[in-house]
């Protein structure tokens, strides 16, 4: 599991996803669902403060927009578990399936979606467009979460024109934000396998070390297509899910 950890902090760290890995892999070994759910939000959490931290000191993170945003990500994730046993599941399964089918469809044939960094700012307009997602991706995180990352990034690319760089940088943050909301919450409610997930977070350190590292050399030249292919793994795990 530590292993599995290890490698799934380095493609999280470089275009989101990881706990597509991650999650299956502690169902496998016998963590019942919520259990699974709650441990993985813990190694998770590390991953993403540790890729934060990296990107924060490669200059990748813009804290002048990221201070309106985060919040909006906090507030989301805490109604996302408060309310995830209200709803039906299958029903935020369809809808994602689909919106993330879109997002690896179009970012497959889009040749110059992230290639070059042209923000300039944000308005009024793309301001409260950033808050919409990152309330609304709080809440799925904390609801649900797989393809979280993978709708931060595109989002950001969309409304801010980052690069892939910048984009996987700045959603790291926002998704450190509703891992940490969230695992308070399960922490709160006893649903943590610390033999697990003290162990494997460690791994997960070392490997969005190594993730933001490959990150940063190789910018968009591998982000994009590791980004592409979460996106579509992340589609194949939602819709095994729906069947079960």
């Amino acid at each position: 599991m530590c292993l599995i950890g290890y490698i799934a902090a380095i493609v999280d760290s470089i275009a989101g996803g990881g706990g597509v890995i991650t999650l299956p892999a502690y169902l496998a070994f016998g963590i019942p669902p919520q259990m699974s759910l709650g441990t993985n939000k813990f190694s998770g959490t590390a991953s993403s403060l540790t890729s934060s931290f990296r990107y924060f000191r490669f200059g990748k993170i813009n804290l002048s927009l990221l201070k309106y945003l985060i919040p909006f990500s906090l507030i989301g994730s805490a109604l996302g578990v408060l309310t995830v046993l209200r709803i039906k599941q299958d029903t935020l399964r369809i809808v994602m399936i689909v919106l993330i089918f879109f997002v690896g469809i179009y970012s497959s044939f889009s040749k110059r979606l992230g290639q070059k960094d042209h923000y300039k700012g944000y308005t009024l307009k793309t301001l409260l467009g950033g808050i919409l997602l990152a309330f609304f991706l709080g809440f799925y995180d904390g609801f649900f979460g797989p393809g979280t990352g993978s709708f931060l990034i595109f989002g950001l690319l969309k409304i801010y024109h980052f690069d892939f760089l910048n984009a996987s940088g700045n959603s790291k943050m926002l998704n450190f934000t509703s891992n940490i909301t969230s695992l308070t919450l399960f922490a709160i409610h006893g649903k943590i396998v610390y033999l697990y997930a003290i162990p494997v977070s460690l791994f997960m350190v070392f490997g969005a070390i190594s993730g933001s590292k490959i990150a940063y050399k190789k910018g968009a030249r591998i982000i994009k297509p590791i980004f592409i292919l979460m996106t579509f793994a992340v589609v194949i795990k939602l819709l095994i899910d729906l069947k079960q």
